[in-house]
């Protein structure tokens, strides 16, 4: 049987070759029998399904909530997950989850471990209602964010915010763990996402992106809003520059690029509270550490939350680990985005407060399944939600 050659082989071949092969195959007009990729318009990303983690769940002896991020685990084949409970109901603490997901549905969630996160001495971090000022950095309270398997050791990298006190600053960190929560190192920041009085993150805005990428060997973070000497935070009318940092996995510094974000999708009403910011952030190929996803999570009060999900490209975009602000920076070229989708577009039975994202299993078709979830923040009024996607190749 005679093959016709592929789009891609056909472009690689010599005008002179291409006809002799053509006419070989009886071929008239190639465009009837071979349609042309490029023309046809990409499938969207789709809605697998969502499941509703029971409010207050009571699981070993911890009540569940405050999920802000998730990872799949390759070495289990389920998926690790951190709370941001500031040791305010339980010691601060990660997950470990099951669910099976395919080309039709997500199933059930299935709580199968938990352990908190511990300081150097092996002791839970302390509420912020019980913090010692005068203690180590890395043993002061924590606010956890964001929560990455190392594909290398299988130890847990993690991130947290920090805050700022009156007279007083607990700094962020990204930090290391053992599987069982036991503290290994800090990992060093920027200078620039340090806090001091006037400048470095804003409170509660900080460390909520984090992600492996170059097959491990490469680190990922992002802040979630601007740093403070970068100008204010996005508004209904401009939109704002947060960074994103890359350092070797070791902790070497590599570079910093200028993130645009979204301006504030609605108006407020007056005196209403809006927020808005990077939640999580994802490697889209481990073979090409210049593509990310980025998840930008807004609410406005009396509205709801918008959330929605960019591929992003640092190449070409300008190194600012050495520039001092972003504000008044001239001839800064941030890092390239798109829309990949927006989930008020998907008929979720509600977008709640999605704040961590991870690849799934792939799926037939071509497509990559990627699984979300929200951080209900230990609120009746929310929920605790995990949402699967496909997302077609062509969109990636």
């Amino acid at each position: 049987m005679s093959r016709i050659p592929s789009s891609a082989v056909l472009r690689a071949m010599s005008s002179s070759t291409r006809p002799r092969l053509l006419a070989a195959a009886g071929i008239v007009t190639l465009s009837l029998l071979v349609p042309s990729t490029a023309d046809a318009a990409p499938r969207p990303v789709r809605l697998l399904g969502e499941q509703i983690v029971p409010h207050n769940l009571q699981f070993q002896g911890t009540t569940v909530g405050g999920l802000s991020s998730i990872d799949f685990d390759p070495r289990t084949g389920g998926y690790a997950l951190i709370c941001d409970d500031r040791s305010a109901i339980n010691p601060a603490r990660f997950y470990t989850a099951e669910f099976p997901i395919d080309a039709h549905g997500i199933g059930p969630v299935t709580f199968t471990g938990t352990s908190p996160l511990l300081r150097p001495d092996g002791t839970p971090y302390p509420p912020l209602a019980k913090n010692d000022p005068a203690a180590p950095q890395n043993a002061q309270t924590v606010d956890p964010e964001e929560l990455r398997v190392d594909p290398w050791t299988g130890h847990y990298t993690w991130s947290q915010e920090g805050d700022r006190l009156a007279g007083h600053l607990i700094q962020p960190s990204i930090r290391e763990a053992t599987r069982d929560g036991h503290y290994v190192r800090d990992l060093p920041l920027p200078a620039n996402e340090r806090m001091t009085p006037d400048a470095g993150p804003r409170r509660n805005y900080v460390l909520e992106g984090l992600t492996y990428t170059g097959f491990g060997t490469l680190l990922a973070s992002e802040v979630e809003a601007p740093l403070l000497q970068d100008g204010p935070p996005p508004t209904p009318t401009s939109g704002a520059l947060s960074r994103i940092t890359l350092q070797t996995r070791g902790g070497h510094l590599l570079a910093q690029y200028a993130y645009p974000q979204e301006k504030l999708f609605t108006t407020p009403a007056p005196g209403a509270f809006a927020d808005t910011g990077v939640s999580s952030m994802l490697a889209l190929n481990q073979a090409d550490p210049t593509k990310f996803l980025m998840m930008e999570r807004s609410f406005v009060a009396g509205v709801g939350n918008k959330v929605r999900i960019f591929e992003i490209d640092t190449s070409g975009a300008t190194n600012v680990l050495n520039t001092p602000s972003l504000l008044n920076a001239k001839h800064v070229k941030p890092v390239k985005k798109k829309l990949l989708v927006d989930l008020s577009s998907l008929g979720l039975s509600t977008v709640d407060n999605i704040e961590g994202m991870t690849w799934g299993p792939r799926l037939p078709r071509g497509e990559r399944s990627l699984v979300l979830v929200s951080d209900n923040n230990f609120s009746a009024a929310q929920v605790t939600q995990v949402v699967a996607l496909a997302v077609p190749s062509e969109r990636l």
